[in-house]
C-alpha cells in the first residue's frame, strides 16, 4: 500500500493543486488524510486535491512523489478510478 502524490501543476481558486491517491485502497487514502490535516471536502471521488504549499510536508509524512503519468496509471491499475463518464453518470 502506498499513498502518492503528483505535482501541484492544476490552477484553481488562485493556487496550484496537486493530487493525492492510493494505490491500493481509500481507506488507506483517508487515514493519511485526517493524519495531515487535509479537509474531507478535499476528497473527490477518487483522490485527494491538495494545495502546492502542503506538498512538502506530505511528502515527509510519507506520501511518494510520482509523475502525474505515473500517478493516473497506478490509480487505473489499483481499481480505485473514477472515470469522467461515471462522475457524470453520478451527476
Amino acid at each position: 500500500m502506498m499513498v502518492l502524490i503528483d505535482d501541484p501543476r492544476w490552477p484553481a481558486h488562485g493556487k496550484l493543486w496537486a493530487h493525492l491517491v492510493s494505490d491500493d485502497n481509500l481507506e488507506e487514502l483517508h487515514a493519511f488524510a485526517r493524519a495531515n490535516g487535509i479537509p474531507e471536502r478535499g476528497f473527490d471521488r477518487d483522490h485527494y486535491d491538495v494545495p502546492a504549499d502542503m506538498h512538502a510536508q506530505l511528502v515527509a509524512a510519507g506520501a511518494t512523489h510520482v509523475s502525474g503519468h505515473e500517478l493516473v496509471r497506478r490509480l487505473i491499475a489499483s481499481g480505485l478510478r473514477v472515470t469522467a463518464r461515471e462522475r457524470r453518470a453520478i451527476h
